[in-house]
């Protein structure tokens, strides 16, 4: 094994030498995350780089679900068991709760500790810092995936290139200030704001709770910079050059921001600068790939149409209770529809019905284009929410944790489905639940409707990845792209030295106008008195 691996960092590194500009540049991926559907959605950017003819490498926790491809090199830097296990009992744990965003606020706070750690982690492993701190390795660019790593940012200062930021879902506040953003809370939603079709602003009750949520991130964003930049310390700061830039100076040195979201369709319209870039549904292919003879033979012959059932990636489904599978596997086995169901122990499934196909990994984009799938039962993941839309396939959501809910909610409010809580699941509910999506026109229509806005753009979500790439490595950077608000601090950006101004200008204005009626009523007041004298006189 250590044979294979240094074999791999040796090749990485003749890789990243510096080449000419024709042969493509030497990209450098970092994506720490755990979640496969995030490392998916950021593959997705990089085999697309390495398709226009870039020089990839990726480092990462987990090998990537992605055909070998000549441009792209992967290093993996694991977790170690003891992190592994407990990232499997704390999802096992979270997946066995009623999924609410306040109940993972909290949890992402109490166990921040152990997130940044898992990071830190990451970035020192011998394999990742083999390329960082090996003097010969040449980059042209690097991209981060976007997990509560942002020290990690160090990584581009070592390699003194430009550095592109990538996030898998729409913006959030903390993820904005590194940019500029606008993020005015009375119409720029925080997070999970559903807004009714043909709604444009937000309820005054949608403001009030939208202005708390915003309130909460906000500080929330001061202590994530206070702990990014302990660990940016921790793991940079023993650099003896003393030109090496602290932690604020590299993020001020962002050159882009990549979201997985798409603003005309996704909505509501948000006030970006020119940094933002969206690439919405980065992750779903413009052509399908074939898929597997037996999944294509099933699909083909589901002559009342398909159902694609699937929880998503980070789900270990033999961690929920057996009632719960007892009672999807009931409906789902009496319907007409064939149903295509993610299960990962193909040994201890929940039945044998004859329409029903197990897999423990299916080609997801590929069986929601397929003409015959009619509806997607999913954990409303915005990875898959985002190929159900392009496909235009309604949902039926049974979200989990995290942001999950919230997109339940918002696909909901949008018409694209409907969703139910899966710890309270009864069979009546999710058979009269999954009948009125499958036979109700109006969620086809409307989710038909935004797929027309998804796919309508300038550049496909792949065109503007490699433009604003392209752009940044022609441009040294793009720094001229910048908003002035990330270079200012924390007085100037709230102009608090120029109300001070203001208000001792008025201050001082004041007290001279006081002093003048003062003068002026002295004045008349003695002239007074001296008129009503010479009168008595």
């Amino acid at each position: 094994m250590k044979k294979f691996t240094g074999i791999v960092l040796l090749f990485t590194i003749l890789l990243s030498m510096e080449a000419p500009s024709c042969d493509g540049a030497n990209i450098l991926g970092i994506f720490g995350s755990h979640s496969p559907s995030h490392v998916i959605v950021h593959m997705a950017m990089m085999k697309t780089l390495a398709d226009r003819g870039h020089n990839i490498t990726v480092v990462t926790q987990m090998k990537p679900k992605l055909k070998a491809h000549e441009n792209i090199t992967v290093v993996l830097a694991p977790p170690t068991p003891e992190r592994e296990k407990y990232i499997k009992e704390y999802m096992s744990q979270i997946t066995a709760e009623k999924p609410s965003i306040w109940t993972t606020f909290f949890k992402a706070i109490v166990k921040s500790g152990d997130q940044f750690e898992a990071q830190y982690e990451f970035a020192v492993h011998p394999n990742f810092k083999e390329i960082y701190e090996n003097p010969h390795t040449k980059f042209d660019l690097v991209f981060l995936g976007m997990m509560g790593n942002d020290f990690q940012l160090g990584v581009a200062a070592k390699l003194k290139c430009p550095v592109i930021m990538t996030w898998v879902g729409v913006p959030i506040q903390i993820l904005d200030s590194i940019v500029g953003n606008v993020a005015d809370p009375a119409f720029v939603p925080s997070l999970n704001v559903a807004l009714e079709p043909g709604q444009i602003t937000m309820r005054f009750g949608q403001r009030l709770l939208n202005f708390f949520k915003h309130s909460f991130l906000k500080l929330l964003n001061v202590l994530m910079n206070y702990k990014m930049n302990e660990f940016y310390e921790r793991a940079f700061g023993n650099e003896s050059d003393p030109d090496f830039p602290t932690y604020a100076e590299v993020k001020r040195r962002v050159s882009l921001l990549f979201y997985n979201y798409h603003a005309p369709s996704e909505g509501p319209i948000r006030p970006v600068v020119p940094q933002s870039i969206e690439i919405g549904g980065i992750q779903v292919k413009e052509q399908p790939d074939p898929l597997p003879k037996d999944i294509a033979e099933f699909l083909g012959n589901a002559t009342d149409g398909a159902i694609f059932f699937s929880l998503g990636t980070n789900v270990d489904t033999n961690t929920f209770s057996p009632k719960v599978f007892e009672i999807i596997y009931k409906v789902l086995s009496k319907l007409p529809q064939r149903v295509i169901w993610k299960w990962q122990d193909l040994n201890n499934k929940p039945g044998n019905a004859s329409n029903i196909y197990f897999g423990n990994w299916l080609p997801q984009d590929d069986i929601l284009a397929h003409p015959n799938t009619k509806l997607f039962i999913t954990h409303a993941g915005k990875g898959g929410v985002a190929e159900s839309q392009f496909h235009g396939v309604p949902m039926v959501a049974l979200p989990l944790f995290a942001d999950q809910q919230g997109n339940a909610e918002i696909l909901t409010t949008a018409g694209f489905g409907r969703w139910l809580e899966i710890l309270t699941l009864t069979e009546d509910e999710l058979e009269s639940t999954i009948k009125d999506v499958l036979e109700n026109p109006t969620y086809r229509e409307a989710i038909g409707k935004f797929s027309s806005l998804y796919r309508d753009r300038p550049l496909t979500a792949r065109q503007s990845v490699i433009y604003w790439t392209e752009y940044v490595l022609r441009h040294q950077g793009a720094y001229h792209l910048q908003s002035p608000e990330i270079h200012l601090d924390f007085v100037a950006r709230n102009n608090i030295d120029v109300y001070g101004v203001v208000l001792l200008v008025n201050l001082i204005s004041f007290l001279i106008f006081l002093v003048i009626v003062r003068w002026v009523f002295r004045k008349v007041l003695k002239c007074f008195t001296k008129s009503n004298k010479s009168k008595t006189d």
